[in-house]
């Protein structure tokens, strides 16, 4: 379960080696053209992920490894995302605008840290200190973090050009074969206590932005069984509803309008007047898969759909209760189905390399007490929640979470983009409003 406490160097040196072998695999079919390019400003080309990610650690080293000499060169100004601390800053939109470094000398970056790292982890015997477990606990999940956005990046820069090393199969426990319902589940209100408890939990990492543990009140509400699918948004498509202002808050119009949205993100009409997506399963008609969640779409779109279906989107309080609490056993669980860690027949989640949602239903082992599915994995799903600390928030690491609590909406359960180890029921993801690139997509609410 990622426990930190009693570690040593050489259960760090096996969870490093595993996050980067996993990075590596993502990128091992791209070639060298395919690293240096940036399709739009809120994509990274893939040469400064792996950079970046490097830099992370080498700044670790530098913190903790006294015999620790850097690379060649300070890569600081490029590799640095947002870390004021650390200097200027590189405009993120401007990242494929430069050539240096080269992919090559970036390679040999990331080849330096790695051996770095290996080499200070082999000489720390026994139990490590608290603090340089937290910060290198840190440090994988981050890269757990800019996994997936790989994945973002690379579906917006190659579409179906990216050919993943495995590519695997839907594994079901369920008739795939049945009628498929999206009925809405009732969830009891009440006073529920919200986020990650470290007592109940205690050893595991989380984020600083699940804690602490705080009450809200909650009506009594209802919630989609499944995510809204792929057949559902084209209903909403095929009777106007991004025709119609009336589903629409005021900036999403706005949005709408001037970045001509008509359908979620990758898809288009062919020259039969289908509807297709390309993505990283090849071209597909959206008629043959009905039964998906939709993905890409923003905020905005998420709701304005559930405005035109007579719903709503849920509070991230919501959300979590239908996801995490368990009524006969009084208590919450880690993830939908209990506390042991995600697999393939429960979830779908990057290491399944399935590379697609799976069709809702897919996964009977994977649903909450109340009976939802897919709560975590396949897609993120918008909340109508602001990201905002929790009352009592204590940050645990300087400007990596905390500095974000601004114009953002909150996400939870995680995609098939998403690594195992990277979330659960009281992980908050956040984005703005209008971004779709993500593999984002919401169900529904409704009052009781």
């Amino acid at each position: 379960m990622n426990k930190l406490k009693n570690k040593t160097g050489k259960d760090l040196l096996r969870e490093f080696s595993e996050v980067r072998n996993l990075t590596m695999e993502l990128l091992k079919p791209l070639e060298t053209e395919d690293y240096v390019v940036q399709t739009e400003s809120f994509m990274s080309p893939p040469r400064w992920h792996i950079g970046h990610m490097s830099w992370f650690y080498d700044q670790l080293l530098k913190k903790f490894d006294r015999k620790y000499k850097p690379f060649e060169e300070d890569y600081s100004l490029y590799f640095n995302s947002y870390y004021l601390s650390f200097g200027s800053l590189w405009n993120k939109g401007k990242r494929g605008t430069v050539s240096r470094p080269t992919v090559k000398k970036t390679l040999e970056y990331w080849k330096w840290i790695n051996e770095r790292t290996e080499l200070f982890f082999k000489n720390e015997k026994g139990e490590l200190n608290t603090e340089l477990i937290r910060h290198f606990e840190l440090a994988f999940n981050h890269e757990n973090q800019h996994q997936e956005l790989i994945v973002y990046d690379l579906q917006h820069l190659l579409k179906d050009k990216y050919i993943p090393v495995v590519m695997n199969n839907i594994i079901t426990n369920s008739d795939n074969n049945k009628l498929i319902n999206n009925e809405m589940i009732k969830i009891p209100g009440g006073l529920y206590e919200m986020g990650f408890d470290n007592k109940k939990w205690q050893g595991i990492f989380c984020h600083d932005i699940e804690m602490p543990v705080h009450k809200v009140w909650l009506n009594d509400f209802s919630i989609d069984k499944y995510p809204v699918t792929n057949k559902e948004f084209l209903d909403f498509i095929n009777d106007g509803g991004y025709d119609n202002f009336r589903f629409w808050l005021s900036d999403g119009w706005n949005a709408k309008n001037n970045e001509q949205w008509n359908a979620p993100m990758y898809w288009e009409k062919d020259e039969n007047d289908e509807w297709v997506k390309f993505d990283f399963k090849g071209k597909r008609f959206i008629k043959d898969i009905p039964d998906e969640p939709v993905i890409n779409v923003s905020y905005f779109e998420a709701d304005a759909f559930a405005k035109w279906a007579g719903k709503r989107l849920p509070s991230e309080g919501e959300w979590e209760k239908a996801a995490s609490w368990d009524e006969d056993r009084n208590l919450k669980r880690l993830y939908p189905w209990g506390d042991e860690l995600p697999d393939e027949s429960k979830t779908n989640m990057l290491e399944s390399f399935i590379w697609a949602p799976s069709p809702v239903g897919t996964y009977d082992n994977g649903k909450s007490f109340y009976g939802c599915h897919q709560m975590v994995g396949d897609c993120w799903e918008w909340t109508s929640s602001e990201f905002m600390p929790y009352p009592g928030f204590k940050s645990g690491f300087e400007e990596y979470n905390d500095k974000w609590f601004s114009n953002q909406k909150v996400l939870r359960g995680g995609s098939f983009g998403t690594p195992a180890r990277s979330t659960r029921n009281t992980y908050r993801n956040f984005f703005r409003t209008n971004e779709r690139w993500l593999i984002g997509g919401f169900r529904c609410a409704s009052d009781f």
